[in-house]
């Protein structure tokens, strides 16, 4: 089992940055690849990005790389989501979660409860 805590959402302008935070516990192994998603009222939840187990390998959906920036911190259990030039159509609830395989698809297998991002214009 794993489990997720996401943390870091808050209200921001329009143009602001954020760093989302997941902290993760549990048993974890070299496959596993750790995920942002997110999802808008309304729509479907969708792939942000993804990054590897040591960190070396990143996946982008196409509309982030650029503007969003996923890390993590090997030693603390931590994966980090920063987000710049934040738009009021990133608005929504961000979602950190964890497959045993590479995928930009909402079937990951653990999730966390999500943390809200607020963009005002």
């Amino acid at each position: 089992q794993v489990q997720l805590v996401e943390s870091g959402g808050g209200t921001v302008q329009a143009g602001g940055s954020l760093r989302l935070t997941c902290e993760f516990s549990g048993t974890v192994f070299a496959n596993y690849v750790w995920g942002w998603f997110r999802q808008a009222p309304g729509k479907e939840r969708e792939f942000v990005a993804a990054i590897s187990w040591r960190g070396d390998k990143t996946d982008y959906a196409d509309s982030f790389e650029g503007r969003f920036t996923i890390s993590r911190d090997v030693w603390k259990n931590l994966v980090f989501l920063d987000m710049n030039n934040l738009k009021p159509e990133d608005t929504a609830a961000y979602y950190c979660a964890v497959n045993s395989a590479w995928s930009r698809k909402p079937e990951y297998d653990y999730w966390g409860q999500g943390t809200q991002v607020t963009v005002s214009s």
